[in-house]
Parts: C-alpha cells; sequence; structure tokens
C-alpha cells in the first residue's frame, strides 16, 4: 500500500500540479482546498480524497491529516503565513507524519527586509524541531508563472513592462509551476532519499529580460518589447488591472522581490539540475511555458476590440494612484527590523547560496 500524501493549498500554482501527479503514480492524495470550483473538480476527476476546509483552522488540519502519512506543506503568500505554518506543524506533529516536503523561497534569510521571507525562514526552523519528522525543502526563486502576470499587455500592445532593471543583464532561470511540483513529488516519494535535502528547481537557462519579451513574442506570434518601469508603476498597475490576486500586503512584498530581482540574487548559482535529477526530464523552457498559456486562453489572440481594451486598461494604470508600500507596512503593524539585509547581503545566505556549494546539499536552515 502506498502512503496517503496530504497537499495543502492543493487548487494553487503548485499544489494542484503536485496532486495531479502523485494521483498519476497512483498515490493516494487527499487534497485541501478553500472551496469546490473548476480546480477541485479536476482533482477529483484524477482521483484525489478532496477535503474542503480553512487552512488556517487547527481543527480542519487535523480531519485533514487524519489517515495521512505524508505532506507538501505550501503556505499561501499571505500577511499570516506564519500562522498557517505553525497549525501545520502542530498538526503535523500530533498526527505523527512520517515526511513533509515544504515550499520554500531562495531568498529567505532571517533579517531580509521582506516579512514574509522572514516567516519562511521561521517556519522551516520549526517545521524542522521534531526528531520523529523528516523534511525536504524546495526552494525555487522568480517563477515563471510571475511573468505571466503581464501576458495581456504583451498580446494586445506588444509590451513586456515589469521592474526589473537593464534589459540585456540575465538574472533568472524561471521554473515553471510543474517543473516546481515535479521535485516535490520526487521528494513525496522518496523521502529516504531526500529527507534533509534543499532543492531549487530552475528552468534550464539564465534570461534576460529582453529574452523573455523575445519568448512571448515568438509563443504569441507577434514583437513584443520589454519596458522597465518603476515599481511605483507595478504597484498601480497591479491595482488597475483585473482580475487581481494581489492583496496590497502582497505588492508590498513583490516590489522587495523585484529589488532583490535587478540585484542579481535569483541569478546566484542559476540554472540547476535539479529538475533533471529528481524528475528525470529536461526543465521546461519559459517559451513553451508561454505557448501552453496562450493555447489555453484563446482572449490573448489579436484583434482590434481586444487591443482597444488592452489601450484602456493602460491608460487606466496611469490614473490609478500608486500605492504608498511603506505605508501599508506601517498600517498593518508588521514586524520591522532596524537593520534589515537582501539576501546577498547576509554572510549565512551568500555561504549556503553560493555557485561553490551545491544547492541540494543538505544544511541547517537556509
Amino acid at each position: 500500500m502506498k502512503p496517503k500524501i496530504l497537499v495543502t493549498s492543493a487548487a494553487g500554482k503548485t499544489g494542484l500540479p503536485t496532486a495531479l501527479q502523485l494521483c498519476e503514480k497512483g498515490y493516494p492524495v487527499r487534497a485541501f482546498v478553500r472551496r469546490r470550483d473548476n480546480r477541485s473538480a479536476l482533482l477529483e476527476r484524477a482521483g484525489a480524497d478532496v477535503f474542503v476546509g480553512n487552512q488556517y483552522a487547527l481543527t480542519d488540519m487535523h480531519a485533514a491529516m487524519d489517515g495521512v502519512q505524508r505532506a507538501y506543506h505550501c503556505a499561501p503568500t499571505a500577511p499570516n503565513g506564519l500562522h498557517f505554518n505553525a497549525v501545520f506543524t502542530v498538526a503535523a506533529n500530533e498526527a505523527n507524519l512520517e515526511h513533509v516536503v515544504t515550499l520554500g523561497q531562495w531568498l529567505t534569510s532571517s533579517d531580509h527586509p521582506s516579512l514574509f521571507t522572514r516567516e519562511v525562514y521561521l517556519s522551516d526552523a520549526l517545521i524542522r524541531l521534531s526528531p520523529r519528522l523528516s523534511v525536504t525543502s524546495v526552494d525555487p526563486g522568480w517563477f515563471a508563472d510571475n511573468y505571466l502576470m503581464v501576458i495581456d499587455m504583451a498580446a494586445h500592445l506588444g509590451l513586456f513592462t515589469m521592474p526589473l532593471g537593464p534589459g540585456d543583464k540575465k538574472k533568472n532561470a524561471p521554473p515553471s509551476n510543474e517543473d516546481i511540483a515535479a521535485v516535490a513529488v520526487a521528494a513525496l516519494t522518496d523521502p529516504e532519499t531526500h529527507a534533509g535535502r534543499r532543492y531549487r528547481p530552475t528552468g534550464p537557462e539564465l534570461l534576460s529580460p529582453n529574452d523573455i519579451a523575445a519568448a512571448m513574442g515568438r509563443a504569441l506570434g507577434r514583437r513584443v518589447r520589454y519596458m522597465d518601469i518603476s515599481e511605483k508603476m507595478m504597484t498601480k498597475a497591479l491595482r488597475a488591472l483585473p482580475p487581481s490576486n494581489y492583496s496590497e500586503a502582497a505588492v508590498s512584498q513583490l516590489a522587495i522581490y523585484a529589488e532583490e530581482y535587478r540585484r542579481g540574487s535569483f541569478a546566484v548559482s542559476a540554472p540547476t539540475e535539479d529538475v533533471l535529477r529528481l524528475a528525470g526530464r529536461t526543465p521546461e523552457t519559459f517559451e513553451s511555458i508561454v505557448r501552453r498559456t496562450v493555447a489555453a486562453r484563446p482572449d490573448l489572440k489579436r484583434n482590434l476590440t481586444a487591443s482597444a481594451r488592452a489601450l484602456a486598461g493602460f491608460l487606466k494604470i496611469l490614473l490609478t494612484p500608486a500605492l504608498d508600500l511603506e505605508r501599508i507596512q506601517s498600517q498593518r503593524d508588521y514586524v520591522r527590523l532596524a537593520s534589515p539585509n537582501f539576501s546577498q547581503d547576509t554572510p549565512e545566505w551568500t555561504a549556503t547560496h553560493a555557485p561553490t556549494m551545491p544547492v541540494s546539499a543538505p544544511t541547517k536552515v537556509a
């Protein structure tokens, strides 16, 4: 009998493909979702046991872990992420789980400017305190999916707009959601090999913003040009263009991650061979990811109506007030550090993430 595996955030970017890939391999899966929708229906058709509940409620987490031996721990990107992680950790220990795979961050360090990132660091330390529970961490950087936030503008206006710095600097090897999931699945199905280890799935090559724009253009069948914008313009766009899945709190943290991008933190030690070594396949190229997106979205096809709508959306961005990121963090009473350090300014992070160190080697807390 194969062990039953709980997948939290099972309707999310990595949770959904993780659950589906486990089902394909014949593992019994309990998929924890917030509500029933087309994604939960997809999971049920694949054979998953769908559990609808509140991931922040210890009672629901206890119920979800009943009869489960392993779990994929994927905390939502939210201001209460540490609360979710505490609930999961308590329930996992009380349920005597044997192995957990956590979705972490490449940037994570104890004194990072991002509250979300510091909470990931603490959560990682907490889950590893139990001597009975083995843990594998999957720590991706800037997802390929992040670029697709602006795919509509690329399709209809020929612009790829993000605050990523100079267009010719190769600063990221973006992984697909499916490749991140494949690494998690490998660790969930073979804990003896992967317990205690850390993996960083990436795409096959470092890309510049100009490379990203060119790949979008080839997939869309039109010329797409990269435009470096300010963080203020980014906050305006995330507020103006539907459908926006980003809260003000999330936008404030995304601005910090954009600064890390410009500093080159996502280029450190990239690309890796973790997808090839664990999943046995070459990581998907960014162009392939965009082509899948375009094939699934007929609304990205160019026409006068869509172009007019995109132009109106661009004008709306210009007229939308920018977010005051400092005010957001102050009003929400975020824990603030007197002297925060970006990843590459932190000796511990540099020592454990430098190119000379194998990213997949066991470490204490990275």
